[in-house]
């Protein structure tokens, strides 16, 4: 039985929404890995509740980082990768159950399908994702930067493709994009190593808008589309205008102004 080889491992923080439905999609497994981060809500209790869970606290160092650290916390080499707003369906499940772990070179990849406030987004930049989520921790790893991490593959890897989706429950209250486009917007200052001048940020904030609106066909999407568009154009402004706002600060302060 192939789930038996494999461990579902989580980071989570602040994920009370969402947590309980991943982690009974998960009822397989023998062991789930849940990598807590200073979660102020009911993250800690949720998981404790459920049998086949290895609770383990620690600091968040980015999302690469993270996720590398709390692989090597899995008792199996194979790793399912998942984000605590993520359940894979039955189909999914059964394509786990019978994957090939033969070779540990091969990386499997799932297809994400996004959901914001119980409806599928299929444009937007939010259609359907492909995206290796099985990897084995003995080959493979995220990469290292703080945000947008992904597999990093090697010269003899593979990829191939897992039957079924995993749906990813990822916006339950339009409130959570004001706190992701903050708690982004930090990480990527904190490895910033340009700054843009103002004109080129409102360029940029602009052109994120127009990307995902139109050339992304974000309309489609109805008023779901227009959220996701501006968000993405404030988490562009933010982005680069922190950078900038310490640039120039640093600037000022030398100056003595």
């Amino acid at each position: 039985m192939a789930l038996s080889d494999i461990t579902p491992v989580i980071i989570a923080h602040n994920a009370e929404a969402t947590l309980p439905e991943t982690l009974e999609s998960l009822s397989a497994f023998p062991m789930i890995v849940v990598y807590e981060n200073g979660s102020t809500d009911q993250t800690v209790a949720i998981a404790e509740s459920f049998d086949n869970v290895k609770l383990v606290q620690g600091g968040f160092i980015g999302f690469g980082p993270t996720k590398n650290h709390a692989a090597t916390l899995a008792e199996t080499d194979w790793v399912f990768s998942l984000d605590a707003d993520e359940a894979p369906t039955g189909e999914l499940l059964r394509s786990l159950d019978t994957a090939d772990l033969s070779d540990p070179r091969v990386a499997y990849s799932v297809e994400r399908h996004n959901f914001f406030k119980g409806r599928r987004v299929r444009h937007s930049g939010w259609g359907s994702d492909w995206l290796i989520r099985l990897y084995n921790r003995g080959v493979h790893c995220f990469t290292e930067v703080q945000v947008h991490e992904s597999i990093s593959l090697t010269d003899g890897s593979s990829v191939r493709r897992l039957r079924g989706p995993l749906n990813h429950i990822a916006v339950t209250e339009i409130s959570q994009f004001l706190v992701k486009i903050d708690r982004y917007s930090e990480l990527r200052r904190a490895e910033a190593r340009r700054s843009y001048p103002a004109p080129v940020i409102l360029i940029k904030t602009f052109w994120a808008f127009f990307h995902t609106y139109v050339i992304r066909r974000g309309f489609l999407d109805g008023w779901r589309g227009l959220v996701i568009a501006v968000s993405d154009s404030n988490g562009t402004f933010y982005k680069y205008i922190k950078i900038h706002a310490d640039r120039a600060m640093e600037r000022e302060s030398q100056r003595g102004d």
